[in-house]
């Protein structure tokens, strides 16, 4: 599923809910990017090593109804706090693997400053804020994570 806005400044939102795969190249080459002078973006993996374990998968569960929403409202603080033109996110559901993407974040901006702040922002808040809950599974057993993200 996508969501898209073009709202004032030609600021632009992509949404895409990644059930199965995240193409991180495909996500960024939906940005409309006139204007912009710098895109920073953000790929979380999922680890191969936690601690001493070795990690098989990570499994997130969504609430999923809400998963979008509270990404495009991260999305527009975003553009509105930061003053950035631009801004895909992605986020997996389901079993990951190692060495697989699990999220992905692209911010277009006129300046590279206010791309990087928005970006870095843009991870805090999701591991905040998405209703995204994980487990670990690895060859000692699986585990929960606390909190959300």
């Amino acid at each position: 599923m996508m969501r898209s806005l073009r709202a004032a400044m030609a600021a632009h939102i992509i949404i895409e809910e990644a059930l199965d795969a995240l193409d991180e190249n495909a996500l960024k080459a939906k940005l409309p990017l006139n204007g912009c002078g710098a895109v920073v973006s953000f790929l979380g993996i999922t680890r191969g090593m936690e601690g001493d374990a070795e990690v098989l998968r990570l499994e997130f569960d969504a609430w999923q109804e809400q998963l979008s929403s509270v990404l495009y409202g991260l999305a527009e603080q975003a553009i509105e706090v930061h003053k950035v033109r631009c801004v895909a996110m992605a986020h997996r559901v389901g079993s990951v693997g190692p060495e697989e993407p699990i999220v992905a974040i692209h911010v277009g901006s006129p300046h590279r400053k206010e791309a990087f702040r928005a970006c870095e922002w843009l991870i805090d808040e999701l591991k905040k804020q998405a209703p995204l809950w994980k487990k670990e599974v690895t060859n000692k057993g699986e585990s929960w994570k606390a909190g959300l993200g």
